[in-house]
C-alpha cells in the first residue's frame, strides 16, 4: 500500500514539531507499540527477500510499515501527501553516498516534480568521517535560510576537497557565499553549532533501526540492498501501481 493512502487510513500527522524536548520525548521515550514496530522491522530486513535472484526488492509478507513518525527528524523534498516515500540515510563524507547522490536529480524529474514521490534524507554522520557532523550541520544552516538542497548538492559534489580539511567551516561559509545565503548568519549558525541537535535527533532514529552502514535506502518499507537507479524506480514503480 502506498503510504499516503496508508496515512489517510490510520490519520497519521505529515508535519510535527522539531522542539528539542520533543526530539528527545518521541526517539527515547516512544510507546511500546512503536518500540515492538521498530524490532519487527529489523527483524525483516535481515530477512532475505522472497523473490528470484536478480528480482526486484520486496516487503516480506506482513512486514510492518516504516515508522513514519520518525520522518519529522529528516530533510523532506516533494509533496507531503506523495504515495510512495523514499528515505536515505546518508553521511556526506561517505563516497558511496556521494554516487547515490547522483540520482537525486533523476528522481526529482522524474518522480518527485510529479508529486509521485517524497524523499526523506536522515542524517547519519560516521564517528570515521571527522567532518561529516559539521557538513550535516553546514547543510541544515542553509536550510534555515531555505537553500537546504542546493547545499546538499554541493557538499557532495565537492566532497573531496572539505573531507581531508583539519577545519571546513571557511569552505562551508564560501559555499554559502556561492548560493548567495547570508554569510554572517550562515557563519553564526555553524560555528554556534545551532543545528547540532536536529543532526543528532537524526542520528539517533539511524540507531534506533539499527541502520549500520551508508547510504541506506527504502522505499516505503524496502529496502535496497543496492541503491542504484533500476532497483531503485523498478521499486518505486511497482510501489505507484499498487497504490492505484
Amino acid at each position: 500500500m502506498g503510504e499516503a493512502k496508508r496515512r489517510k487510513a490510520k490519520g497519521e500527522p505529515t508535519v510535527a514539531s522539531r522542539q528539542r524536548k520533543r526530539q528527545q520525548l518521541l526517539i527515547w521515550g516512544g510507546g511500546s507499540l512503536l518500540v515492538v514496530g521498530i524490532i519487527a522491522l529489523a527483524i525483516y530486513l535481515s530477512t532475505p527477500g522472497t523473490g528470484p535472484v536478480g528480482s526486484l526488492p520486496q516487503a516480506a509478507e506482513g512486514a510492518p510499515p516504516f515508522p513514519a513518525q520518525f520522518d519529522q527528524y529528516g530533510v523532506h523534498l516533494g509533496d507531503a501527501d506523495a504515495p510512495v516515500v523514499v528515505r536515505e540515510f546518508a553521511d556526506y563524507q561517505c563516497p558511496a553516498c556521494a554516487n547515490f547522490s547522483r540520482l537525486h536529480p533523476q528522481l526529482k524529474a522524474d518522480y518527485i516534480d510529479s508529486g509521485k514521490v517524497r524523499l526523506v534524507f536522515f542524517d547519519m554522520p560516521l564517528s570515521q568521517h571527522r567532518n561529516s557532523l559539521a557538513a550535516a550541520q553546514a547543510a541544515r544552516c542553509a536550510g534555515a535560510q531555505n537553500n537546504y538542497w542546493d547545499m546538499h548538492a554541493l557538499l557532495f559534489a565537492n566532497q573531496s576537497a572539505w573531507s581531508t580539511q583539519s577545519d571546513p567551516l571557511e569552505t562551508f561559509v564560501g559555499y554559502a557565499g556561492e548560493l548567495e545565503l547570508n554569510t554572517a548568519r550562515f557563519g553564526s549558525c555553524l560555528r554556534r553549532e545551532q543545528q547540532r541537535d536536529a543532526v543528532e535527533a537524526s542520528l539517533q532514529v539511524a540507531r534506533q533501526l539499527q541502520v549500520a552502514s551508508t547510504p541506506t535506502v527504502f522505499v516505503d518499507n524496502i529496502h535496497l540492498p543496492r541503491p542504484v537507479w533500476d532497483a531503485l524506480s523498478g521499486v518505486i514503480d511497482r510501489e505507484l501501481a499498487a497504490s492505484q
